[in-house]
């Protein structure tokens, strides 16, 4: 009789365990999809349908390797070629339409005034959206927190990046920018001219001068955190458009212990590295000027919860996103010059004017406005980060539209700045003349270009990234003048930044 009970109670719970479970993948995967499509859906939203198991990862992946296995001709209309998923929403369903990323809705949006409201949005019902544990593993700084711990580490981390602080930086700047100029004068030699892939040599300077400000140290101690960095977010790229289920990053296949491994070994050199900064500073051999004394000192304030992990973690991001977009930046420069040569020009007979053969300073940095508005204008054209992403926590009014808890916003900044409502009928050309009164006047929306983005998460770094590209391209006009070499294929593609598929062979001459 007991026996008899007992099997029935194991058997009842076990039927509503089932049941429960059931109800659950039903209510997640179905239910609770198709509710918020309709919610959206009611406010005009067009877009795709939701499908069982079926989001939008596989066509963005296969639609942009059809795209990015041809090249295309010297014009700087890329938005079809970088995002032909997004440009064909953007055309099919107008510059707020509805997506899917795995269960949940996304809004992709290429409207100016949304953005910037989406962007400034100060609620705290916005976030940056939840990625699988995977895609974290790059780096997990101040871009990835949120709320109250979001913004203690912010103020923390911001005097390291004052006006004051940066001053301070210049000869550092000077003194990776001449290494690359030397370099390239010895390639040189005797010729007269050499051909050089520039993609590579930024990509060395920006991290030579991220090692020596942020770390007081040379690029060969961080070039090996570099190599590691990049091949991590191959396997980053590669788990995110990935389907990722609760559990799988526990699971031990090749790839996840490569991803391990990478973090690991990347750890492991930057914990040598604070090690020996915290023993010198002990010793008042070295101040605490650079980034990662700062994150130090802070450390070590009783009222601060920063731990060991945590200055990780900034180390990582400050490597990863500070080489990545000032070395793509200067790429574009460097390929855009080469295809406007009387734009080079000016920008030489400028720097000849205000620095001559001097090494410029930063009063100089700051008097170069044909600089300036080409940089910019390289920026409008070839922004290293093209898309920013958000999330609603909470149920947000936003932009006249409603939009439930759960929902992922995707900003397509590189389409606004392509956008002939904002930048004329002549979008598509190279014209820094657009920014010849500054940024605010150069469209007709002054939040139609966002190239470090906006409202409280803009970029901590503009000002430093700024300062280093001006300084490297004074300093290489100054030198060389440059053309496309005939092995230069026009094939720009998005990895985490823009980048040249095949690199950027350019002909430097001396001058």
């Amino acid at each position: 009789m007991e026996d008899n009970i007992l099997i029935k109670t194991l058997t009842f719970s076990l039927v509503s365990l089932i049941l429960y479970s059931v109800g659950r993948v039903i209510q997640v995967y179905w239910l609770r999809p198709k509710s918020l499509e309709k919610q959206l859906r009611q406010q005009g939203i067009r877009g795709r349908n939701y499908k069982l198991f079926q989001d939008d990862m596989k066509e963005i992946k296969m639609s942009s390797e059809e795209a990015w296995s041809k090249p295309m001709s010297l014009k700087h209309q890329i938005a079809p070629r970088v995002f032909p998923f997004f440009d064909q929403m953007v055309q099919n369903y107008g510059k707020v339409n509805l997506g899917w990323f795995e269960t949940r809705p996304r809004l992709i949006v290429a409207e100016p005034e949304l953005i910037k409201l989406i962007l400034a949005d100060k609620s705290g019902h916005i976030t940056k959206p939840p990625l699988n544990p995977l895609v974290n593993l790059l780096q997990l700084g101040v871009s990835t927190l949120e709320g109250d711990q979001w913004a203690k580490r912010r103020r923390l981390i911001t005097p390291a990046f004052h006006l004051e602080k940066l001053k301070g930086m210049v000869p550092a700047f000077v003194t990776s920018c001449s290494g690359l100029i030397n370099r390239w004068e010895n390639l040189i030699g005797v010729q007269g001219s050499y051909e050089v892939d520039v993609a590579p040599e930024f990509q060395n300077l920006a991290g030579d001068v991220i090692a020596r400000t942020a770390f007081g140290s040379s690029f060969e101690e961080g070039k090996k955190i570099f190599e590691l960095q990049k091949k991590q977010a191959v396997l980053v790229l590669e788990a995110y458009y990935g389907f990722y289920f609760p559990g799988l990053r526990f699971i031990p296949t090749k790839k996840n212990k490569m991803r391990y491994n990478l973090d690991n070994e990347i750890k492991a050199i930057l914990r040598g590295m604070i090690s020996r900064k915290e023993q010198a500073m002990e010793n008042g051999e070295v101040g605490s000027n650079d980034l990662l004394g700062l994150l130090l000192q802070c450390k070590e304030q009783e009222q601060n919860s920063m731990t060991i992990e945590d200055v990780i973690e900034e180390c990582k991001l400050f490597y990863f996103a500070g080489q990545e977009t000032t070395a793509n930046w200067l790429t574009w420069t460097m390929i855009v010059l080469s295809m406007h040569p009387s734009w080079q020009e000016k920008a030489r007979e400028e720097v000849l004017r205000v620095c001559g053969k001097e090494t410029p300073d930063l009063g100089a940095i700051n008097r170069l406005k044909i600089v300036s508005m080409i940089l910019n204008e390289v920026l409008r054209l070839y922004p290293p980060v093209t898309v920013l992403y958000r999330h609603t926590q909470k149920k947000t009014n936003i932009g006249g539209l409603s939009i439930p808890a759960g929902v992922e916003f995707v900003l397509l900044i590189l389409f606004l700045q392509y956008d002939p409502k904002y930048w004329g009928e002549q979008v598509e050309e190279f014209n820094p003349e657009r920014f010849a009164e500054g940024v605010s006047k150069a469209s007709n929306d002054e939040f139609a270009f966002y190239p470090f983005g906006w409202g409280p998460r803009i970029c901590l770094g503009q000002t430093f990234a700024v300062i280093e590209a001006k300084m490297a391209l004074a300093m290489t006009l100054q030198h060389f003048s440059f053309e496309l070499s005939p092995s230069y294929t026009h094939a720009p593609i998005v990895g985490i930044t823009l980048q040249p598929q095949h690199g950027a062979p350019i002909i430097l001459h001396r001058i």
